[in-house]
């Protein structure tokens, strides 16, 4: 109770000083308080990254303002600095709920989740609620997971958690691989993108309920005007297919890959990656490439084997044919620098090859599809997908079609015929997930923002309101 009468005082005061945040208007500041993680806001290969950004960086070019972010390293603080009028929104993976909504304005959900309770595979695995007693739970700080818990451990007292010091999904993960506790209970989301890097933790059940992600808006009294042109910006995002894009952007690519092959890639980027590293940087720069797009395709295609063969002959670190590495140059398939350079080089033709009105990342996505399966077979597939009412510029329509050319009813009228369209899919989808896993290697030791004083923070808003940090 006490929480909420410190809020009520903080409201007051932040709505007799209108001007210390902007009014969403053109060139004015927008501020955003978020967390550091693969699906809020991270340092990526050459920019910025992560779900939320890229929502928030779009709805503040929208409005014509610029940008400026904060990290908040709790999920607490991220409400706190809400309450001291210090951010115009919450942008952090945040779960909207009772509580929260009864002190701030929440926008409309713009992703759904569900909560997932995972486990180490080879322990013993929870199948429902009612194994959870006595098993050791943890969660992250701030988690909306707590209350869930909580209602458990009244009608169950043997049903106990643990309340981790951190808001990242990680050291969550990190205590369940290290056998530091039983079970974790986390955003099915979250869980989708952190288990690339802890192939040995696997999903134990699903809850039932449906969590709703939104933003939450500060105290202030424009809330409401600033909510209408934040739902705006969201209907439209989702109308334009943004909304959709963004979610398989960022979870589409682990629906095909096996907890096996998580672990196997994970060993190799440990065991072997180093030693070709410095190489792969050196050709991605050369080519203008994403390094760690190039090493994931050289996984692919050879598990970073400069020696590797195929059945057909294809041979190398990027499986190079005879006939392609004679377009790209390539003298000797088995040099490690030479077959990386002739397969930067044939992606990179692709690339340009591509109808200059497909954008990225969809140019990629299709340009890697081109690289398995061929330009001319690809072409086909973005016919088809035209033909069947669909957007052949937008790789997640093309690929709905390119197992059609697989098909004993479709490929005997297509000019170039039969095509391994359903390998081409895997193929692209392998690549994707394993550039996604590089990229969050180094996501928990980043820092992108200066983190915010909080004890000066808290100190200082303390001697004015005798005020203590909110916990919802």
């Amino acid at each position: 109770m006490r929480h909420w009468l410190l809020i009520t005082t903080l409201f007051l005061t932040g709505c007799g000083n209108p001007t210390v945040l902007d009014a969403f208007a053109p060139g004015n500041e927008l501020v955003v308080i978020t967390r550091n993680g693969p699906t809020t806001y991270y340092l990526g290969a050459n920019e910025p990254a992560g779900l939320e950004y890229e929502l928030f960086y779009a709805f503040a070019d929208s409005q014509d303002m610029t940008l400026r972010i904060k990290i908040a390293s709790t999920i607490e603080e991220v409400f706190d600095t809400l309450a001291r009028g210090e951010a115009h929104i919450a942008a952090a993976g945040l779960t909207q709920s009772t509580a929260r909504d009864q002190v701030f304005t929440s926008t409309k959900p713009y992703l759904a989740q569900h909560p997932v309770v995972v486990y180490k595979a080879g322990q013993f695995r929870p199948r429902g609620v009612e194994d959870l007693t006595g098993l050791d739970i943890v969660i992250m700080q701030g988690s909306h997971h707590r209350t869930r818990l909580s209602m458990l451990s009244e009608m169950d007292p043997d049903v106990t958690y643990r309340v981790l010091e951190t808001a990242q999904s990680s050291a969550v993960l990190s205590e369940i691989e290290a056998d530091q506790a039983d079970v974790a209970v986390l955003d099915s989301g979250e869980f989708s993108m952190q288990q690339r890097l802890y192939p040995r933790v696997a999903k134990a059940f699903q809850l039932k309920e449906t969590l709703n992600t939104v933003w939450y808006l500060g105290l202030d009294a424009r809330a409401p005007a600033w909510q209408a042109k934040i739902n705006e910006f969201l209907d439209s995002a989702a109308a334009d297919g943004r909304l959709t894009d963004l979610e398989d952007r960022y979870f589409g690519s682990d629906a095909n890959t096996s907890r096996i092959e998580l672990f196997t890639f994970q060993r190799a980027v440990e065991k072997t990656l180093p030693k070709w590293r410095s190489l792969i940087e050196s050709v991605a720069q050369e080519f203008r490439l994403d390094w760690q797009l190039l090493a994931a395709i050289a996984y692919q295609e050879s598990h970073w084997d400069p020696m590797a063969k195929s059945p057909t002959g294809v041979r190398g670190m990027m499986m190079l044919t005879r006939p392609t590495a004679r377009e790209v140059g390539v003298k000797n398939r088995l040099d490690a620098e030479q077959s990386l350079r002739g397969g930067a080089r044939f992606l990179r033709n692709l690339l340009r090859r591509l109808p200059n009105d497909i954008e990225q990342p969809d140019r990629t996505w299709m340009a890697l599809a081109a690289y398995n399966v061929g330009m001319a077979h690809l072409e086909e597939a973005r016919r088809l997908t035209e033909g069947h009412g669909g957007d052949p510029h937008l790789w997640q329509d093309v690929r709905k079609h390119l197992p059609d050319l697989q098909n004993p009813d479709i490929y005997p009228h297509l000019r170039h015929g039969f095509a391994r369209g359903r390998e081409a899919v895997t193929y692209v989808d392998n690549i994707r997930h394993y550039q996604a896993t590089l990229a969050l290697q180094d996501i928990p030791s980043q820092t992108i923002s200066q983190r915010l004083n909080l004890d000066d923070l808290t100190a200082k808003a303390s001697d004015l309101l005798n005020w203590t940090p909110l916990s919802l």
